[in-house]
């Protein structure tokens, strides 16, 4: 199927309803937004449930056969029927006017499309001192010893094309390592590329659900993968 759906992992969203408004606001052209889900009593599903989306074509509910993001994401993916995907984070108040160019820069030909915080023109803000040097530190010896040419490697915030990640098996199983390992895996088969300047500005009112330790595993696997392969 044309055109793009937007898959969002949630986990007790309080605000999901200002986000759909958002997202409707700023784009009418995508298919679905895919609300991706661990636990039928995450208080996600309830907020849609009792507000004017109830019966919103526009929007599925998926659930996660398993635990976390990154399933999430990828039980999104199997659910998709259109030719491109764009992960998009549930707390983004800032980058939903870039859905409708990432997704022409499809149609143009590019397979992934990197929104980039480190890129000129873009902004990183507010975000804890240890995740933002973590964050800085891999995406710098990314860009300087791989082949891949992202200033960004670790953005969750990406549009792939379905033609990509039906050629490829995802294989991470936590955090947003996904991202990375699709964007290691597009270079390495020499599928287009592109970065676009976006915007990260961390909220105060909710506790960020990055996991450092946990994560770690399945990120490095790819970093490395990225610097030696």
């Amino acid at each position: 199927m044309k055109g793009y759906d937007l898959i969002i992992p949630v986990y007790n969203e309080k605000k999901i309803i200002s986000l759909i408004d958002y997202l409707l606001e700023c784009s009418k052209n995508f298919n679905k937004i895919l609300i991706c889900y661990d636990d039928v009593n995450d208080i996600t599903l309830e907020k849609i449930k009792d507000s004017k989306y109830i019966n919103s074509p526009k929007i599925d509910f998926i659930k996660n056969p398993f635990n976390g993001p990154c399933e999430a994401i990828k039980a999104g993916i199997i659910k998709s029927h259109s030719e491109s995907v764009i992960i998009y984070p549930a707390d983004d108040y800032n980058n939903a006017h870039l859905l409708d160019r990432m997704y022409v820069l499809f149609e143009n030909g590019y397979d992934v499309v990197c929104p980039s915080r480190f890129m000129k023109g873009g902004i990183i803000k507010n975000c804890p001192l240890i995740k933002l040097l973590i964050v800085r530190l891999v995406s710098f010896f990314l860009y300087n010893l791989s082949n891949i040419n992202v200033k960004d490697p670790t953005n969750g915030f990406r549009l792939f094309s379905k033609k990509l990640i039906n050629k490829h098996l995802i294989e991470s199983k936590n955090g947003f390592a996904c991202s990375l390992e699709l964007l290691v895996k597009a270079k390495k088969n020499n599928f287009k590329i592109i970065e676009i300047p976006s915007i990260w500005i961390e909220r105060n009112d909710r506790k960020s659900n990055f996991k450092i330790l946990k994560w770690s595993k399945n990120y490095l696997k790819w970093f490395f993968i990225a610097i030696f392969n």
